[in-house]
């Protein structure tokens, strides 16, 4: 992986370009980075896993994607067995129009609680952490860098900055151990 390297303490954080693509995990630097954090045999729960099998245990919205479960995320996280997961991958649609088209593509009507990103992101957040075992490793994606976050019991270990070019937004990666 090419790009600029910066250690703060332990964590490593890298910086590189790639293409944009809607199927974050097909992002070469970005699974590179997956390959890196999950290990053969573990247990990888994925609330938003639409086309891609990284996860053991899939959910998405759309049932035609062909995962495990095809439930809201926070519906699904819900069904999790308690720390029973050893990765959990946190890909959510990164805007209230993201929201809004996964619903619409599903034939539901999105309502203005569903689009709430925040409520969202903090119910799946919520249940991925009760179901992740401790040591476990959390890797979130978007806009910001929030993560799981030290008051759930995480320390980063690794930041991927994947910037686009152009008008569009970098993704952010976010590895985190819980402890």
């Amino acid at each position: 992986m090419r790009g600029r390297r910066w250690m703060m303490s332990d964590m490593k954080m890298t910086r590189v370009w790639a293409m944009p693509s809607p199927n974050t995990f097909s992002i070469k630097p970005i699974a590179n980075l997956l390959d890196a954090w999950i290990s053969h045999g573990d247990v990888v729960i994925d609330p938003f896993a639409r086309s891609s099998r990284r996860g053991t245990i899939t959910n998405d919205l759309d049932p035609s994607c062909g995962c495990d479960y095809s439930m809201l995320a926070e519906d699904f996280v819900q069904v999790l067995e308690p720390l029973g997961s050893d990765v959990v991958l946190f890909d959510p649609p990164y805007s209230p129009r993201q929201i809004s088209e996964c619903y619409k593509g599903v034939g539901r009507t999105p309502t203005g609680r569903d689009t709430q990103n925040a409520r969202l992101y903090k119910a799946v957040r919520d249940g991925l952490d009760a179901s992740l075992k401790s040591g476990g490793i959390a890797i979130s994606f978007g806009w910001n860098s929030g993560g799981f976050g030290k008051s759930r019991g995480y320390v980063i270990e690794e930041i991927l900055l994947v910037a686009h070019g152009g008008a569009h937004n970098d993704t952010i990666c976010v590895v985190e151990r819980k402890i």
